[in-house]
C-alpha cells in the first residue's frame, strides 16, 4: 500500500479524506474535524454546539499552556467567576446588553420555580468581574490588578457554526486588569497583542497582521479594540484574538475606584483581552490538507510516530531496535508513539497518522536497524532524510524545528500574496471577488462605506493598522487622498476581507 492510499479502518469507514480542500473547503475541513477525531457534532436539537474529542482538548490544553505562562510571566493570576450573571448587573453597563443581544441565552426558572431576577449565562464577563474588582481595590496599592479566566462562555448565534470557528458554546481566556493610568492600561493592551501575536507566530505557525478594530466594530464599551488577524487559505480572514483598552467607562459603572498617593479618590483604568478555541479553527483550516489534520510540533500531541516494518524472521529484532528508540527519544524530550500494532499493516499505519498530523515519522526496518539508523518522514511535505541513531534526540529535535520552520514558510507565503491594494470601489469588489485576502484601501471612517461593500460580496474591515505605528494613538490620521469607496477625504487605511 502506497503512502497516499486510501484504507478502510477495519469497520467499513473510509480512513482518508475524500473532500478537497481547494474547491470543497467548507465539507473538507467538516471531514478533516471528524476523521481526525478532533470533534463530534453536538445532540439533535442542540446545532451549534460540538463535543470536543480529548485530541482537540489536549491542542487546547498545550495552546492554552503556552499562553498561561506567559501571562503568568507578566502578573496575570487565574480566577474563576460564575457561569451566570444577573440581569441587573448586565444592566448597570448598558451597551454590553445592547451589544450581546439577542446573543444572550438566559435562565427564568430553577427547577419549578421562577427566578426573581433573570440570569444571564455569560457572553463574556466584564459583568461580573468588575463589581467584584471594584471591592477589592482601595488603593493605588492595589494596581495595578490583573485576573484572568479559563472558561467556557455562550453567545447564541444566528448565523451558520462551523467546529472550533463559531460554536454557540465555546472556551476561552478572559482577562481583565486595572490601572491607575491611562499609559499604564495601554501598555497592558499591548502587552496581551504582543503576546497573541506570539501565540500565533511563534506556537501555531501562523503568521498575523495586528491593528485595530473601525469605531463602529470595537467591543461594546471599549474605546479601542485591537486584533490579530489570520488569513486562512480559502482568502477568508479569522480575528484571531482581540484585546481592548476599556478607558473608564466600565470602571465608573462599576465604581473602581482607588485613592492615590494624596488620598484623592480616582477613577480606574481597565482592560480585558481574550483569545478562544478559534485558534483553533485557524490551526486545522491553515495546515493541513487533503491526507488529513497537519499540526506544528508545538502543540501536536505525537511530535513523532514510530513505524517498524517487518516480516516474520526480522519482527523481534525490529522491534526491540524501534523499543530503544522510542526510550531515547522519550529520555530526550520527544513525544513518541511507538505503533506495534500486529494488527495493521506499515501502509495502514502511515495514513491512520498522517491523518492525525503527526509531524514526523520514523520508519524502522531490517535495513535500518543493520545501518543504526532511522528513516525519518516529515508530514507536511513528505521529504524523507536518513538519521543515524547516534545522538537521535538532537537530530530529532531538529527536524522538528525544520518542519514547523515549513508550516510557517508556507503560510507566510499565502499571507504575503494575498495583500493587494485598491484605489476605488470596484477595484476593491473585484479584487475580493476574484482573488479573497486582504484589500488595503484608504477609507474616511464611515461605517456606510463598508456597509456598501459588505453588502455587496459580504465582505469588511477586517482591521485597520495603527497610525504611525503608534498604539497609543489610534485615532490619528495615517491617510492621505480619498477614501475608495466615497471619494471623501481618507483618514485611515482598511483592510477588507470576508472573514469567518
Amino acid at each position: 500500500m502506497s503512502d497516499t492510499e486510501q484504507s478502510d479502518d477495519g469497520e467499513g469507514q473510509e480512513l482518508g479524506i475524500t473532500e478537497s480542500k481547494e474547491y470543497a473547503t467548507g465539507d473538507w475541513y467538516a471531514e478533516v474535524v471528524q476523521k481526525a477525531e478532533l470533534a463530534s457534532y453536538g445532540p439533535d436539537g442542540m446545532s451549534g454546539f460540538i463535543v470536543t474529542r480529548p485530541r482537540a482538548y489536549e491542542l487546547w490544553e498545550r495552546l492554552q499552556g503556552y499562553l498561561d505562562g506567559m501571562f503568568k510571566d507578566t502578573g496575570v493570576q487565574n480566577a474563576y467567576f460564575p457561569l451566570f450573571i444577573p440581569e441587573s448587573y448586565l444592566e448597570r453597563e448598558k451597551e454590553i446588553v445592547e451589544g450581546f443581544d439577542p446573543e444572550v441565552a438566559w435562565v427564568e426558572t430553577a427547577g419549578t420555580e421562577e427566578l426573581e431576577e433573570r440570569l444571564a449565562v455569560r457572553p463574556t464577563s466584564e459583568s461580573i468581574i468588575n463589581p467584584y474588582l471594584s471591592q477589592w481595590i482601595r488603593s493605588h496599592r492595589d494596581l495595578p490588578m490583573r485576573v484572568n479566566q479559563w472558561c467556557s462562555v455562550v453567545r447564541w448565534e444566528a448565523t451558520e457554526t462551523k467546529p472550533f470557528f463559531r460554536t454557540k458554546e465555546f472556551l476561552w481566556q478572559e482577562g481583565h486588569t486595572a490601572h491607575e493610568t491611562e499609559a499604564d492600561a495601554w501598555a497592558e493592551t499591548m502587552t496581551r497583542l504582543d503576546q497573541y501575536e506570539s501565540i500565533y507566530e511563534d506556537v501555531l505557525a501562523i503568521p498575523v497582521l495586528r491593528g485595530q478594530k473601525p469605531e463602529h466594530d470595537k467591543f461594546p464599551g471599549a474605546d479601542t479594540t485591537t486584533t490579530v488577524e489570520a488569513l486562512m487559505p480559502d482568502g477568508k480572514s479569522v480575528q484571531g484574538g482581540t484585546s481592548h483598552y476599556l478607558g473608564t467607562s466600565f470602571a465608573e459603572a462599576f465604581d473602581i475606584t482607588y485613592a492615590d498617593e494624596d488620598e484623592e479618590e480616582k477613577v480606574a483604568h481597565t482592560t480585558s483581552w481574550g483569545l478562544s478555541w478559534r485558534a483553533l479553527g485557524a490551526l486545522i483550516m491553515t495546515h493541513s490538507d487533503d491526507q488529513g489534520l497537519v499540526l506544528p510540533p508545538t502543540v501536536a500531541p505525537e511530535q513523532v510516530v514510530i513505524v517498524p516494518i517487518w516480516q516474520a524472521d526480522t519482527r523481534e529484532e525490529v522491534l526491540a531496535y524501534a523499543e530503544e528508540v522510542a526510550e531515547d527519544l522519550e529520555d530526550a524530550g520527544v513525544r513518541v508513539e511507538l505503533d506495534d500494532r500486529d494488527t495493521r499493516n506499515p501502509g495502514f499505519k502511515y495514513n491512520e497518522w498522517e491523518l492525525k498530523g503527526v509531524p514526523v515519522r520514523l520508519e524502522i526496518g531490517p535495513n535500518e536497524v543493520a545501518d543504526d539508523e532511522v528513516t525519518a518522514v516529515h508530514r507536511p511535505d513528505g521529504e524523507q532524510t536518513t538519521l543515524a541513531r547516534e545522538n537521535l534526540g538532537e537530530a530529532v529535535q531538529a527536524e522538528l524545528d525544520t518542519v514547523f520552520g515549513k508550516l510557517y514558510a508556507a503560510a507566510e507565503e499565502t499571507l504575503d500574496g494575498e495583500i493587494r491594494e485598491a484605489e476605488g470601489r470596484d477595484e476593491i469588489l473585484g479584487t475580493i471577488g476574484q482573488h479573497g485576502g486582504y484589500v488595503e484601501a484608504p477609507w474616511c471612517g464611515e461605517e456606510a462605506c463598508e456597509d456598501e461593500i459588505k453588502d455587496q460580496i459580504a465582505a469588511e474591515i477586517a482591521m485597520v493598522p495603527f497610525a504611525d505605528e503608534d498604539p497609543y494613538h489610534p485615532d490619528g490620521d495615517d491617510e492621505d487622498g480619498e477614501c475608495a469607496v466615497c471619494g471623501e477625504s481618507a483618514e485611515r487605511t482598511a483592510y477588507f476581507a470576508k472573514t469567518y
